[in-house]
């Protein structure tokens, strides 16, 4: 199986090079690309027996078309390894700093075009090649002599080769199209392929109509010229005549790397081009050379790829989850997709009449997004990659797991609900929910922990998080349950005693009401008491506070087996005050955005973060006219001089302490 699973991939990857690399028309996305290639490695480091000659990863682009003469590259160019995220991205700074001291880095945009070699000799544009396979490339010279920006003759008289990428601009790309479609005819799908298919025609006159640009970014041989570093390489080429892009940065250390990664991500919208990523770069040559290259990829760069908004994949069933409340939700089953830094693998399709309305299939290619940047859904599916095969989709009319029928919400009339108060899936979402790391934050409780002591009858109830040392004797029988890791969850538990009344609060799973929610009603009636007693006209006076949550707090406090439990959670010790100060007593926070640069001394930057939203104040990542206090630590970077070019007060690390005290 595994076999055979790794031969569909390799063919399917083969296919997508040369619709992408030959034909410029793919047929699957960048991000269905990478998840097949990411696939690939994992099964090929698994299983390296498997590993075929021909596999990809042991090649870089696809095929020559034979329209053009072919051309050896005398250095190979190779393409870049990718990461996704922040963890990754400090996992290859940490690889370098294994073999490198301090080490310091160019970032640059990664531009979405075409890979170019250019060759001079006597400062004379002589050839101009694609990267083709990484070895073999084609001869695009009577295309890339009709480029503006490409000079045909240098600042100086030398032999040299550099690289970079050919591109469409945005108006450009907009401006042909709008012609295309006055003349009917088909309209170009995207700036990096139609930037492809102009480089690639036969005849000059089309490509020179298309007006194409380029970036130079990478002399190969930059030790030939006397030049160590890549950022002085990147001056020598734009001093020659070369269009270097102007938005390249050294930082000094990883956190000045991940704010550029960050103010780009915000920001590439402001382009004029379109960028898909960040490209690192070690600076320093001599030690590029000591890092070396894998069979694909320098060791000593990678590309970061923005994290995807939208990514398509195929829908592999729907299955039905019971919500803490009952409710019962559709979710889409998935083949795995990176989306947004992480791998998806569920989606949720809300309700009935979500799926109807979208039209969705078991079998479909569908698009996946994440709704507010948490919660991945599916947006919609793709009906012309459909093959026939495709299954119709019918809601549920019993609950999964207790079988009871489901009862349809009047005021929600596309949600379905069980209502068996016994039910076990209602039971065990609503501990999940009491133990998470927003509620209660009984570290060590997580889902599969929480549904097995449920089954075996250890936790049934809120307050059995609390009487576990009873059974403590018993657990340690459990398979993979030791002295130490019971005692860890007995003292996590009693740990969360002392949480402030929000955590509470949210943790007892009032409908309607939110961690934000949660903390407005803390900070306003003190203690449980308070809210015990609450008038419906006493929530509502609150800002925030409307009618459908008023109500669901007045229920909820009525209802005897609430106060029950309330009494219970009381008698094991548990706080029931809120610890925090009033949002309305802070002036220096509340209602003020702030942005943290630098490097802090005596607080982590997370920490900081709490600090401010606890006093009414909310952080943000980019500075804008709408800031109004940075903060400032080590090596502030580009945030402070801009916090200081718009006017925005400024405070010290010693300042804001000051200010929190």
């Amino acid at each position: 199986m595994i076999e055979k699973r790794m031969n569909e991939i390799i063919e399917i990857l083969n296919k997508a090079s040369y619709e992408y690399y030959t034909l410029d028309k793919p047929s699957i996305t960048d991000q269905e690309y990478d998840r097949y290639m990411q696939e690939l490695i994992k099964i090929e480091n698994d299983y390296p027996e498997l590993k075929r000659d021909d596999s990809p990863t042991v090649r870089v682009g696809g095929k020559v078309i034979d329209a053009f003469d072919k051309v050896v590259h005398e250095i190979p160019m190779l393409s870049l390894s990718n990461v996704f995220n922040e963890s990754d991205i400090i996992a290859f700074d940490e690889r370098i700093k294994k073999e490198i001291k301090n080490p310091k880095y160019v970032c640059e945009l990664k531009i979405d075009g075409l890979s170019v070699s250019l060759t001079y000799k006597q400062g004379k544009l002589i050839r101009g090649a694609t990267r083709g396979d990484g070895v073999t490339g084609e001869d695009i010279t009577h295309n890339v002599r009709t480029i503006k920006n490409v000079p045909l003759t240098l600042n100086e008289p030398i032999d040299i080769e550099v690289r970079g990428e050919i591109y469409m601009s945005k108006a450009t790309f907009e401006s042909i199209n709008e012609e295309r479609k006055r003349n009917n005819q088909e309209l170009l799908a995207n700036p990096r392929n139609a930037a492809a298919g102009s480089i690639r025609q036969l005849d000059s006159k089309i490509a020179a109509s298309r007006n194409l640009e380029t970036f130079i970014y990478h002399l190969p041989n930059a030790l030939d010229y006397g030049l160590h570093t890549h950022s002085e390489s990147l001056e020598f080429m734009q001093k020659l005549g070369f269009n270097v892009n102007p938005n390249i940065s050294l930082v000094n250390n990883l956190d000045e790397l991940l704010e550029y990664i960050n103010y780009w991500t915000e920001n590439r919208d402001n382009l004029p081009y379109e960028i898909d990523g960040i490209v690192i770069k070690l600076d320093d040559i001599d030690n590029q050379g000591k890092l070396g290259f894998t069979a694909k990829y320098p060791k000593w760069a990678t590309a970061y790829k923005f994290p995807a908004m939208e990514v398509l994949t195929k829908l592999k069933d729907i299955i039905f989850t019971v919500g803490r409340t009952g409710q019962v939700t559709p979710n889409a089953v998935l083949e795995p997709v990176r989306l947004a830094g992480s791998v998806i693998s569920r989606a949720t399709l809300h309700n009935e009449a979500y799926v109807k309305e979208k039209d969705i299939k078991i079998g479909d290619i569908v698009a996946i997004r994440k709704a507010g940047d948490v919660i991945p859904r599916v947006e919609y599916s793709l009906k012309e990659r459909r093959t026939g095969s495709e299954i119709e989709f019918h809601m549920a009319t019993t609950c999964p797991i207790c079988g009871s029928n489901l009862v349809k919400n009047k005021d929600e009339e596309a949600s379905y609900y069980c209502i068996n108060d016994e039910c076990d899936a209602k039971k065990i979402e609503s501990l999940i929910h009491f133990a998470s790391r927003n509620a209660m934050n009984i570290e060590g409780f997580g889902e599969e922990i929480v549904e097995d002591f449920y089954n075996l009858g250890f936790i049934r109830n809120f307050d059995d998080f609390y009487r576990l040392e009873r059974k403590k004797e018993e657990l340690m029988e459990l398979e993979g349950f030791g002295e130490k890791s019971i005692s860890n969850l007995l003292e996590s538990a009693e740990n969360s005693k002392s949480n402030s009344l929000e955590r509470l609060l949210f943790a007892l799973g009032i409908r309607y009401v939110g961690s934000k929610t949660a903390k407005i009603l803390a900070s306003n009636f003190i203690n449980i008491d308070n809210l015990i007693n609450v008038q419906y006209e006493d929530l509502i006076s609150i800002k925030d506070i409307g009618e459908v949550i008023a109500e669901s707090v007045c229920e909820y406090f009525k209802n005897e087996d609430s106060i029950n439990l309330i009494s219970k959670l009381k008698d094991l010790g548990l706080n029931m005050n809120y610890l925090g100060k009033k949002v309305e007593d802070n002036l220096l926070f509340s209602g003020k955005t702030f942005v943290l640069t630098g490097s802090l001394e005596s607080i982590t930057r997370n920490e900081a973060k709490e600090k401010i939203e606890s006093l009414g104040g909310k952080t943000t990542d980019s500075v804008t006219s709408k800031t109004d206090v940075v903060i400032v630590g080590d090596n502030p970077g580009s945030k402070y001089d801009k916090a200081l070019k718009l006017g925005i007060e400024i405070w010290n690390e010693e300042e804001f302490l000051e200010k929190v005290k």
